[in-house]
């Protein structure tokens, strides 16, 4: 049988078929997808095919082919991947300048890996409620930024409903991710859009001003006025995965078309003669912040790179 993956809590994928039965399955413990090695080999939002055994447990058998997925170097485990999801139309990135804070490298690599897999995104900066003045400032700065690069981008407030009144029409018939550091809105978000989902809040951790998980596996929901919605775990890090040097720029839309004017074909943007990104930079035409970004991922040769700078 046929059917989509609308959750996986690691010891079972939830599998609904074409005619809306939903089939609790194991995977194989041998299973792998071909040419990578990944710490989730199934995935929301996969289409699979399964068979039953003579005791009636289901097993999926086989991936059909992804349109795309979105994915990361895993975390404890640097040589394999984390497939977040697949099959998606859109990413809705949630980041947050306070409480707890998003770093741009953190939304940079994000971005970029999503540009490297054909992936939309959407960027929506919440709790502009809690910010001061300065702050609400920053925010607007950055929502220009990115605007300017050509990312949709929403100053909002989920706990006030507004500055989202956008979502419906951006996600209607769409399979959308949700993604984002722990403790920056998502479940809100996720309630907001999906009464029924009940999704779990948490407060940010005194401690350390940081978000504490209250997702712990990955979740596809039904939008009422058409869609899907897929919840994911908070991720704290963005590792990249199989990038080469050589094709980072490629990722980061305005270095890439900015790109094309340095005097050498195979300019990395360090320090070439005739570097038309440093010169742009340098102009402000490209952001400083966007091309720190684009350094630090060039770093990536450093297993611990990726892990810092939160």
């Amino acid at each position: 049988m046929t059917g989509l993956v609308i959750k996986n809590t690691g010891s079972w994928v939830d599998v609904r078929t074409e005619q809306g039965e939903v089939v609790q399955c194991k995977v194989k413990g041998n299973f792998r997808l071909k040419g990578i090695r990944s710490t989730s080999p199934v995935v929301v939002g996969d289409y699979v095919t399964f068979e039953r055994n003579r005791e009636g447990t289901a097993f999926i058998d086989n991936i059909l082919p992804r349109r795309n997925y979105i994915i990361r170097k895993a975390i404890n485990l640097s040589k394999q991947s984390h497939i977040l999801a697949a099959n998606i139309d859109l990413c809705l990135l949630v980041v947050t300048l306070r409480e707890p804070v998003t770093s741009v490298v953190f939304i940079d690599r994000f971005l970029a890996t999503a540009e490297a897999y054909s992936i939309p995104v959407s960027i929506i900066i919440n709790k502009v409620d809690i910010l001061s003045d300065e702050e609400l400032a920053e925010a607007e700065r950055l929502a220009d930024l990115y605007k300017a690069i050509g990312y949709d981008t929403l100053l909002a407030s989920v706990t006030e409903r507004r500055g989202l009144e956008a979502l419906p029409d951006m996600l209607k018939d769409k399979t959308a991710l949700l993604a984002g550091n722990s403790g920056v809105g998502k479940s809100e978000l996720l309630n907001m859009l999906v009464p029924t989902a009940r999704a779990k809040t948490a407060p940010i951790s005194e401690a350390h001003l940081s978000g504490m998980h209250t997702t712990t596996f990955s979740e596809m929901y039904d939008l009422p006025f058409g869609g899907r919605l897929i919840d994911i775990p908070g991720v704290k890090g963005f590792g990249t995965f199989n990038f080469e040097r050589e094709e980072v720029s490629h990722f980061f839309r305005e270095i890439f078309q900015v790109g094309r004017n340095c005097r050498f074909g195979n300019c990395m943007h360090l320090n070439e003669p005739g570097c038309a990104v440093l010169q742009a930079v340098e102009r402000g035409e490209i952001a400083r912040s966007r091309y720190n970004s684009y350094l630090n991922m060039l770093d990536d040769e450093d297993e611990s790179k990726y892990r810092e700078g939160y």
